[in-house]
């Protein structure tokens, strides 16, 4: 009897030192957020009897995965920062390779493993922040052109061979994830505002010639053609209803009938109807927004936020600049992921292929997040053990 006790003991002093500091409110928000996936999951994809099991197998690895790194100190998590960032582009690298490097729909982005294939340009997702918030970290917070220089130079290159992919959508992350550590790290304002008064006069410009530069025949030089029927396709998608315009037609279309307080659960007709394409993926908000309406969509808001501004909060109080950085990047990435598929879905984004987090279906994307979510966690868990 008296051997057993302490070695109870040693194993609650285990479990306190392991849970101790882990952030209760962020994981209370997760699992509300995967339990609304996991309900419209249910009802989006009830004809398809595999979609349910394997997006619950996908959060429950994704889960997983997210405990087991919210072990990791953030010190650890630095030192990894240079290994994926180069296992990363060389990865990319050798999607490129004939052999090595398969594609699908027109796409190079997969590479054959032997047993699986995988897509590296997942992996830049968190090793591009953790790369660039451990530069900062290490040049400690110094904010000369230098260091932003070669800040930019680490960014630009897995961009432009996930651009040559080609994948947009991916190209995107990688690079917000970038420049929001660019960001936190004090890039001046003298240099942000001039772009995004470019950006604004570039997007009324698109805007303005829209239907000269959309005519058959017109090279953009810079994108693809796929690139540009989406980009035409969002300028004025009744162009072609049927055709590339059908997703985003079918999506407004199904955000519009569900009106205030929506169809009701297993009942949009749009969904059911398979009038929705990739209606468990890349379009399952218009599936939510069929079936729980205008009420149901603030709802899902309103969890979002509370989940990026649980991240921002945790970054804004980590102990060092490493930590402050990687988290803001992280829960910023975060908001992007939303804010991109729920304006695509709504017509306000061109359509990028980008999942709703925790709720369209994918493990790959549930892998992504549930690192990331696990990284802010070691944050939160560093915090209290280092106040303590």
């Amino acid at each position: 009897m008296s051997s057993a006790l302490p070695s109870n003991r040693h194993w609650a002093d285990r479990l306190r030192h392991t849970l101790i500091g882990f952030d209760f409110w962020l994981m209370l928000a997760l699992i509300v957020l995967c339990t609304v996936g996991l309900t419209i999951m249910y009802s989006a994809g009830y004809d398809n009897g595999e979609r349910f099991g394997q997006q619950s197998r996908n959060m429950v690895l994704g889960a997983i995965l997210m405990l087991a790194i919210a072990q990791v100190p953030p010190a650890r998590l630095m030192q990894c920062a240079l290994p994926l960032y180069a296992l990363g582009v060389l990865l990319l690298l050798l999607v490129m390779v004939p052999g090595l490097g398969i594609s699908r729909k027109g796409a190079l982005r997969w590479l054959n493993v032997g047993f699986t294939s995988i897509q590296p340009s997942e992996l830049l997702k968190i090793a591009m922040p953790l790369m660039l918030a451990f530069w900062f970290h290490k040049r400690e917070g110094a904010k000369t052109l230098f260091d932003y220089g070669i800040a930019s130079a680490l960014l630009l290159v897995p961009v432009a061979l996930v651009l040559k992919q080609p994948d947009l959508g991916t190209a995107l992350l990688i690079l917000a994830s970038g420049l929001y550590v660019m960001f936190f790290a004090g890039l001046s304002w003298k240099l942000i505002i001039p772009v995004i008064l470019l950006a604004g006069v570039g997007i009324t410009a698109l805007i303005l010639a829209g239907d000269d530069i959309c005519k058959p025949g017109v090279d953009w030089v810079v994108l693809h053609d796929y690139q540009k029927n989406r980009v035409c396709t969002l300028l004025d998608p009744n162009n072609d209803p049927l055709g590339r315009g059908f997703h985003t037609l079918q999506g407004m279309i199904a955000i519009g009938s569900g009106g205030l307080h929506g169809k009701g659960f297993m009942q949009g007709t749009q969904t059911h109807l398979h009038f929705i394409p990739e209606r468990t993926s890349d379009f399952i908000f218009a599936a939510f927004s069929e079936e729980f309406g205008f009420t149901g969509v603030m709802v899902l808001l309103v969890i979002y936020l509370c989940i990026v501004a649980r991240c921002l909060y945790i970054a804004a109080v980590a102990p060092t600049l490493f930590s402050r950085l990687l988290g803001g990047a992280l829960g910023l990435v975060f908001f992007t992921y939303a804010f991109v598929n729920m304006g695509m879905v709504s017509g306000i984004l061109p359509v990028v292929g980008v999942p709703l987090p925790m709720v369209s279906y994918g493990g790959t994307a549930m892998v992504t997040l549930g690192m990331g979510m696990g990284m802010l966690m070691s944050i939160s868990t560093s915090r209290r053990r280092f106040d303590s």
